[in-house]
């Protein structure tokens, strides 16, 4: 009897270590699985975070390589402008060089046509001096003949022409008279009035071959002096329409620089807005 009491007093301790141990292990088993649950949480929240840092990279990437190939774009645009603008620039060197050499040539022209007005100023002096004499040639020529009397003598001539022949016939009767003397004495006096009137008809022949020459003379200067006159015109006319001509390349030219030096500033403008845009990508 003792012997089951104590057996009994020591299977009941046995029991209760059993069931604590058995508590234990459940416990044990619940705090792995729970530190199993939680790490496995923690797994696939590192897995979400893991591949929501992936898909950034991914995006992050594809933003560098978008950046970078706009950098190169830009670099590209920056480069075809610069060699547009050195363009450009040269293309403004060779119409400043043609600008100088425009107005070089139209400062000449300017000294070209100064020259060819004195000139023609000078011809225009030498004109009305030959002119102013030509015209007191002509007064003083029609004082002249204002003033010949060869006209009045001829017809004085002629009236005694009149009368010599009268005294001609009279004289013929008078020829009937045996005295020589008198005979002799009339053909004395027409010989003598003979050679007065071929002096006369002479005299007139010179004077009117004279007059014909100065005709011709003037007649000569007048066509030289319009065709001065026309040569003058010609070469003002021609001159003119050169001047005309450059102030209007001039102006196209100033024209196309202020077009050129427009286009210069938009690209210098384009090239510093790509500038600040490279900036702030990087």
């Amino acid at each position: 009897m003792s012997g089951n009491k104590e057996r009994k007093s020591q299977g009941v301790p046995e029991e209760a270590l059993a069931k604590q141990d058995t508590s234990s292990l459940t416990d044990a088993v619940e705090q792995v699985a729970q530190q199993q649950q939680s790490q496995t949480s923690e797994i696939e929240k590192n897995k979400k975070v893991l591949f929501h840092l992936q898909n950034e990279l991914h995006e992050l990437k594809t933003q560098i390589a978008s950046v970078s190939a706009e950098t190169k774009e830009t670099e590209r645009q920056i480069y075809q402008q610069d060699a547009a603008i050195q363009n450009t620039k040269l293309q403004c060197g060779n119409l400043e060089n043609q600008i100088k050499s425009l107005h070089t040539e139209n400062v000449k022209l300017k000294f070209d046509i100064e020259a060819a007005q004195e000139d023609f100023e000078e011809q225009m002096i030498r004109y009305n001096e030959y002119y102013a004499k030509i015209k007191a040639h002509k007064d003083s020529l029609r004082e002249v003949e204002s003033k010949w009397s060869f006209m009045t003598e001829l017809n004085e001539k002629r009236d005694l022409v009149k009368k010599l022949k009268t005294m001609k016939e009279e004289l013929m009767q008078d020829l009937q008279n045996p005295e020589g003397n008198l005979m002799k004495q009339v053909q004395e006096d027409i010989t003598n009035l003979k050679d007065k009137i071929i002096t006369v008809k002479e005299s007139i022949i010179e004077k009117t071959s004279f007059l014909e020459e100065e005709k011709k003379t003037h007649e000569k200067l007048r066509k030289e002096i319009e065709v001065q006159h026309k040569r003058y015109g010609a070469i003002l006319k021609r001159l003119h329409c050169q001047v005309n001509k450059l102030q209007s390349d001039r102006r196209q030219w100033q024209w196309n620089i202020q077009q050129l030096q427009k286009t210069a500033a938009e690209l210098r403008k384009c090239i510093g807005t790509k500038d600040e845009h490279g900036r702030r990508v990087m």
